[in-house]
């Protein structure tokens, strides 16, 4: 018996297998390695795979891009291009210059961990990022390598240990899902070090923090595995820091307790504001509007960089309001006729309880609504930003991903050629009224045998500020809306919005496209209800990206063909198609595209789960695909291309109406595919009662706006008909 239980492989054999850019793996599929319990259940114990808990954040998907592997120098030289290019710069400053630093403090963290556990002395003769091929490995194991003279005192070795616990806990403070992916990518010796440190001094604050995300637990298990007693620590020791109420709250969102998050988050919010540095965007407005000859390029000193805690704070509270809504949609649907509930004595406290659970699915709904409008005002669009801004911005990255110096800066003059929208105001109950139509059908076209063509001075382009939480806060406003009984006329406005928004969203050059649970969410419901919010197209038609702008000065003719090339290339991908991709390659295309899905499926716990949620995906592509070639071929009007358009859109009766599955009893016999949040938004849609108005109470005298309220999203609200919903904790 001893010698079979010294064949079983140790704990540490099958830690950190789950690859950083997707979700961890069927468990019993990579549940080889891990150690039997003592009551010698080896199945129990096989069962999860052990990882580190940062691996188990959500929105992990949204931060991966080139910034990871940039070189340091590069990612800030591009970080004051996008901050000196005229707005909406193309990239929130303010995820940027956190990423910067994120960045730098979790390489040099590195650079000290791999030392200490190779004893080298030098830190240049570490080599985390860069150099050699191999070289950062080999150190990180302490193999060969150059430095290698007398070994390291212990007390060193904790002090660089305890220095890099120190920088990575500041990387966490500016943004954890971001350090999470950015310590994915180092070396392995990250992951002990705040433990290490622990051991001698387990009283530190920032070990605490950093082991806190390090700490390995068996996977998915993140609600049943984790204390809040650390992070509790940490806040009785330092009260005034709002990033760890942050992270607190996402603990507690997995944990369910969705009170106790509202009540961290606006804590962390208040803590926010008090501390909100002296910068604001009249700093940046002022920019802007210097004379030509006084511009100049502008390197913020770091203390004076934007944050981008606030919008992280107001996006993950808009998140728990929109959950809490949700989840409370099954209470608030009224009793089935052939129950006979209505008829029983006691249906009268149920129909009560049933009607106060569908005011505060509306209440949790529209609280959500302002805190996503705040979180989005961060944010600029404009309707006519010259192409040539966007030219000199590409130019400029370009030089410097070359290593390249410039001294070239945006034309300025180009700054007070357009109009920039706060992103609420398009959300307002009267948005602007100069922004092109949407959707328009056909290709954008000017007349070549007009008699003063367009100079390409003038040729505009629509622009949008970028963050990589935008395209699930756009999406997660529609649902919003959807639960809060908004007028189906204005969920089809405000879709048609989101979808003008989420087509030019665009991370270059340091994000990567990311999924978003509230668009897949979105798409469902859609598939659900489209016989009631009906759109002139699929959503993925109407949010197919772009084509990019023009940025050469050619003749008019020329220009008008290769945008009709771009146009046609594009509407192939629109209907989800590539040029000359066989039978074959289509089959191959849709089953990466479900096994994608499945791994981003929080419901995939094991192997047969993952092969029912891939089966179930590839069937029902198939079924949507020969429902849109069947739908093409009965149609003799061509399948529209949805891109901005200067000339008159065409009759909106010539769109041909793909197949759309309806809400149906099949959908439980396979794989549960839909969500529960779409799957309640979808019943509320169709089920659900009209609750009466909440805000009928008598107006109050308008209060000063407090610190950090924008008056745009404030306007906005009021126009909506939200409630004056004060920050205070959802139980009072």
């Amino acid at each position: 018996m001893a010698k079979k239980k010294s064949k079983q492989p140790s704990s540490d054999e099958g830690d950190e297998t789950a690859p950083a850019s997707l979700p961890s793996p069927p468990s019993s599929v990579a549940s080889k390695g891990n150690k039997a319990s003592k009551n010698g259940d080896a199945t129990a114990a096989s069962s999860s795979l052990i990882i580190c808990r940062n691996k188990h954040w959500r929105y992990i998907s949204c931060f991966h891009g080139p910034w990871l592997q940039m070189p340091i120098e590069i990612l800030e030289t591009v970080a004051n291009i996008n901050y000196n290019t005229p707005r909406p710069r193309p990239i929130d400053p303010a995820v940027f210059f956190d990423l910067v630093k994120v960045r730098r403090l979790v390489d040099e963290a590195s650079n000290l961990a791999v030392r200490a556990a190779s004893d080298i002395a030098s830190p240049t003769l570490t080599n985390v990022n860069g150099g050699m091929p191999g070289d950062a490995s080999m150190n990180a194991f302490g193999l060969g390598g150059p430095g290698h003279g007398a070994k390291l005192s212990r007390e060193r070795k904790f002090r660089m240990r305890e220095q890099a616990s120190q920088k990575l806990g500041r990387a966490y403070r500016l943004d954890e899902i971001a350090c999470s992916v950015a310590t994915m990518q180092g070396a392995s010796p990250l992951e002990d070090v705040g433990s290490l440190v622990l051991q001698r001094n387990p009283k530190d604050p920032d070990a605490k923090y950093v082991h806190f995300f390090h700490e390995k637990i068996p996977s998915r298990q993140l609600a049943e595995s984790t204390s809040l007693q650390p992070l509790a620590d940490i806040i009785a020791e330092r009260p005034n820091e709002p990033e760890v109420y942050r992270t607190r709250a996402t603990v507690k969102s997995f944990k369910a307790d969705y009170d106790g998050c509202i009540v961290d988050l606006t804590t962390a919010l208040a803590l926010c504001r008090y501390h909100k540095p002296a910068h604001s965007q009249s700093e940046d407005t002022s920019l802007q509007t210097q004379e030509p000859r006084n511009r100049r390029e502008v390197r913020l000193a770091e203390k004076d960089q934007p944050s981008s805690l606030e919008s992280q704070l107001y996006f993950q509270r808009a998140t728990t309001y929109l959950t809490m809504a949700s989840q409370l949609v099954a209470d608030g649907l009224p009793l089935k006729a052939e129950d006979g509930g209505l008829e029983k004595p006691s249906a009268a406290p149920a129909a009560d309880k049933q009607a106060d659970a569908r005011k505060l699915v509306k209440t949790y709904a529209r609280r959500a609504l302002k805190d996503y409008l705040s979180f989005l005002s961060q944010f600029e669009y404009s309707p006519n930003l010259p192409n040539k801004v966007v030219r000199e911005f590409n130019i400029r990255v370009s030089l410097a991903a070359h290593g390249t110096r410039n001294r070239h800066l945006p034309d300025p003059t180009a700054s007070n050629s357009h109009t920039v929208y706060s992103l609420a105001d398009l959300f307002a109950a009267v948005p602007p009224s100069d922004i092109p139509p949407y959707p328009s059908y056909g290709v954008s076209k000017r007349d070549v045998a007009q008699s003063k063509p367009i100079p390409f001075t003038e040729w505009t382009t629509e622009w949008i500020t970028y963050h990589p939480l935008m395209t699930d806060a756009l999406h997660s406003l529609i649902l919003c809306h959807c639960l809060a009984q908004t007028s189906v006329k204005e969920v089809q406005r405000h879709a048609y919005m989101v979808a003008r928004l989420v087509r030019l969203t665009d991370g270059y050059p340091v994000f990567q496209a990311s999924r978003s649970p509230a668009r897949s969410d979105w798409i469902e419901v859609m598939r659900r209800v489209s016989d009631i919010i009906q759109l002139d197209a699929t959503w993925d038609q109407l949010c197919a990206p772009t084509p990019l702008p023009i940025y050469d000065h050619r003749p008019q003719p020329k220009a008008t063909a290769d945008l009709g090339r771009a146009a046609t290339a594009a509407a192939a991908l629109i209907n989800g198609e590539s040029p000359g991709e066989t039978e074959e390659q289509k089959k191959e295309r849709m089953r990466q595209q479900a096994i994608l899905d499945a791994l981003n499926d929080e419901r995939v716990v094991d192997e047969a789960t993952f092969r029912a949620s891939v089966q179930a995906r590839e069937k029902r592509a198939h079924e949507d695909d020969a429902k849109l070639q069947e739908a093409a071929n009965s149609s003799s009007a061509p399948t529209p291309t949805l891109f901005p358009s200067t000339a008159s859109a065409a009759p909106r009766d010539t769109i041909a109406q793909p197949g759309v599955r309806r809400w149906s009893a099949e959908d439980g016999r396979e794989y549960p595919i839909l969500t529960e949040r779409a799957a309640a938004i979808a019943q509320w849609i169709r089920e659900a009662p009209a609750v009466p108005s909440l805000a009928k109470r008598k107006r109050r005298p308008k209060k000063a706006t407090a610190a950090g309220d924008d008056p745009n999203v404030q306007a906005a609200g009021d126009a909506m008909g939200q409630l004056d919903l004060k920050e205070v904790p959802a139980e009072s």
